[in-house]
């Protein structure tokens, strides 16, 4: 708990009820749900960690070039340490689809994520695996411990390309939690969201090399941004996709999906027909504390607005938030303005929604 500038009595914890009443005059009746090509499939919102729709999204199945997701993550995260500059060795080649990387060429590790993505570069996942972590194995290690770090527990990487291998297999509950991680960072989300890119090569030197994103669901249905596709005899084909529509983000998973761009759109639309962004002013969530000795009481806001996913009802109804305010007795003089004195912690039913920092709010014209 944050607290600084406080007088020395003893802090209280207070426990308010808000609850905010919303209308919703022509609410739509609950759509069917949709029927799937996809074997495997999930639609989850990341910001709720809610299962919107699944499909057998717990069976573990093959994923094919999904895996480069977890590949070009940490690419990325090793390469926001240290960007360095690697040389393309034939040891790094590989079967399948390539980011047409020859013996000599030199580029940025961070460009190895361009042609993963786009191209699906077989050679770039090798490329990354022995840059960073010494060899395929010891990066497959590397994958698998930063996939229990996000709670993939039905997930076990072999190869970083996702070339076919019986101990190599993940689920599509598990790989939408492995997306929505990789969406938090900003490199990725930038890349993941490219329907074409380029390379400009190190050595040789102003050589260009361009992709095309094989992500046909960019071009197709407008409220995706971003996703990689997948495809081997034995894991059928493979796609990993998020969304954004009216401040709701969603990702879709389909495995095993021979209509997989069909599958997505109709696991969307279902998803956000019924699905909301509510957002919460920061003075609705305000607090007011007493200035010890004058009488007077100062308002405490929060640092933000408090915005969350909620699925739409259909006729009038009440949320109830709670929120508990971890904050002083009293407050003493001098005010410190920037300074915060306290927090609150906000719940949607069980769930803890988000924590705030509360600062003095100051109404002075000075």
């Amino acid at each position: 708990m944050i607290m600084r500038k406080i007088g020395a009595l003893a802090l209280s914890l207070m426990f308010l009820t808000l609850v905010i009443k919303t209308s919703y005059a022509d609410a739509a009746e609950n759509p069917a749900e949709p029927e799937l090509s996809a074997q495997s499939a999930v639609l989850f919102c990341p910001d709720n960690g809610e299962v919107i729709f699944q499909k057998s999204a717990n069976d573990r199945m093959k994923i094919a070039s999904t895996t480069k997701i977890m590949t070009t993550l940490l690419t990325l995260e090793e390469a926001e340490k240290d960007d360095k500059v690697l040389e393309f060795t034939l040891d790094m080649a590989a079967e399948g689809s390539s980011m047409y990387l020859q013996e000599g060429n030199k580029l940025r590790l961070s460009d190895l994520a361009v042609g993963m993505m786009l191209a699906s570069g077989n050679d770039g996942a090798n490329a990354a695996a022995v840059t960073i972590g010494g060899s395929a194995e010891k990066f497959a290690e590397m994958m698998n411990k930063r996939a229990e770090e996000i709670g993939m527990n039905n997930t076990h990487f072999v190869t970083p390309s996702g070339l076919d291998d019986e101990n190599h297999y993940s689920t599509a509950y598990d790989m939408a939690l492995l997306m929505g991680e990789a969406m938090k960072n900003q490199d990725f989300a930038e890349i993941a969201k490219m329907k074409n890119g380029s390379v400009e090569l190190i050595y040789p030197e102003g050589k260009i090399l361009s992709y095309t994103n094989h992500n046909k669901l960019l071009s197709l249905y407008e409220y995706c941004i971003g996703g990689k596709t997948g495809f081997t005899k034995a894991a059928g084909r493979c796609l990993v996709t998020a969304a954004q529509k009216d401040g709701v983000t969603l990702i879709a998973v389909t495995l095993n999906a021979p209509s997989d761009w069909n599958d997505h759109i109709n696991l969307y639309n279902y998803g956000f027909s019924l699905l909301e962004s509510v957002e919460i002013s920061k003075e609705s969530l305000s607090v007011e504390v007493p200035v010890a000795g004058t009488g007077e009481k100062i308002k405490l806001v929060p640092d933000k607005n408090l915005t969350f996913v909620r699925k739409i009802g259909g006729q009038d109804f009440d949320i109830e938030e709670n929120v508990r305010y971890y904050i002083p007795k009293f407050i003493y003089q001098p005010v410190m303005w920037d300074e915060p004195y306290g927090k609150a912690v906000v719940y949607l039913g069980n769930n803890k929604l988000e924590s705030f920092l509360l600062f003095p709010e100051n109404n002075s014209n000075e």
